[in-house]
């Protein structure tokens, strides 16, 4: 089958390591791409809530498909969110193609973008982590509950339920901490002289401009993985939400759920190893035809 092309994906919030992530689906979008450039926003792997109980083989092979895209040299750029947070100590970290950072600041067909996860602007996060760390498992056991009532729905003949995006919407205060959320992002990249930001963190996929005193930004989020099956994509010089559920080619790709089965997590790790092939090259080689060459790349 032969892959889509896209110049840039940005995936957020795959929450991998619980039961709510949807790493099938993850995995055959991942199949049905050629993406030159991957930036991961956050909250890729759910740290908070892993548990060795629970690690699906789809779960691995997610890692193995992105691990390959490194050792490939396709630019992978892992910016650490709240869930995956411990990995923010190893900024600046490079290993070939694969590079962590807290923050990008693009500039892409002269134009200037800025990608981070967003918690920094979670009050809640900020001030009291054992409380987001416990809505975190209830949001999960919330997922759980409403798997099992679709399963049941959809026998049925009835469609698909999704309690958490009710909540969201009946419940005032989370609509208008998505608005000020989106707001104060905006206003903060317009000072800051950007034509676009991108975040993750409250699972809303969105692109819109944003007004504000500074003139007008694009603002997008790449939504989740748990719910949404949403990322953003680059392609033609323009900006779009992908949407796994409207894509008939990608659902139809067959996966091998058992293909690393009865693996120990020493030998899952040495196939990872073994797949990368790390390999000291000089920089002015990585990704030349890439809209995230070096040269229009900065950390910050």
């Amino acid at each position: 089958m032969a892959k889509r092309e896209v110049d840039i994906v940005v995936l957020s919030d795959i929450h991998l390591g619980t039961y709510g992530c949807h790493a099938t689906e993850l995995l055959k979008y991942l199949k049905s791409i050629k993406p030159k450039a991957l930036i991961l926003n956050g909250d890729i792997i759910d740290i908070w809530q892993f548990s060795k109980r629970y690690w699906p083989s789809t779960h691995m092979m997610v890692i193995k498909h992105i691990i390959g895209l490194v050792a490939k040299e396709v630019p992978v750029y892992f910016i650490p969110g709240n869930h995956d947070e411990m990995l923010r100590k190893f900024k600046c970290f490079n290993l070939g193609s694969l590079k962590i950072v807290n923050k990008l600041s693009l500039k892409i067909d002269n134009k200037r973008l800025w990608v981070f996860h967003g918690d920094v602007f979670d009050v809640v996060m900020q001030h009291s982590k054992w409380l987001a760390r416990l809505g975190a498992v209830g949001y999960d056991t919330l997922i759980l509950i409403n798997r099992f009532v679709n399963y049941i729905s959809q026998k049925m003949g009835r469609g698909k339920l999704s309690f958490s995006k009710k909540v969201k919407n009946s419940v005032k205060s989370a609509v208008k901490f998505i608005n000020d959320f989106e707001d104060t992002v905006c206003d903060i990249a317009a000072e800051s002289n950007y034509d676009y930001v991108v975040c993750g963190h409250i699972h809303h996929p969105e692109i819109k401009d944003v007004p504000t005193k500074n003139g007008t930004v694009t603002y997008m989020n790449s939504g989740d993985w748990i719910e949404n099956l949403t990322a953003l994509e680059y392609n033609d010089s323009k900006w779009t939400i992908y949407n796994y559920t409207d894509d008939v080619v990608a659902q139809a790709i067959e996966i091998n759920k058992k293909k690393n089965g009865g693996q120990s997590s020493k030998e899952m790790m040495a196939s990872l190893m073994l797949e990368l092939k790390v390999k000291r090259y000089k920089q002015e080689k990585e990704n030349m035809h890439s809209p995230l060459a070096p040269e229009s790349v900065q950390h910050i």
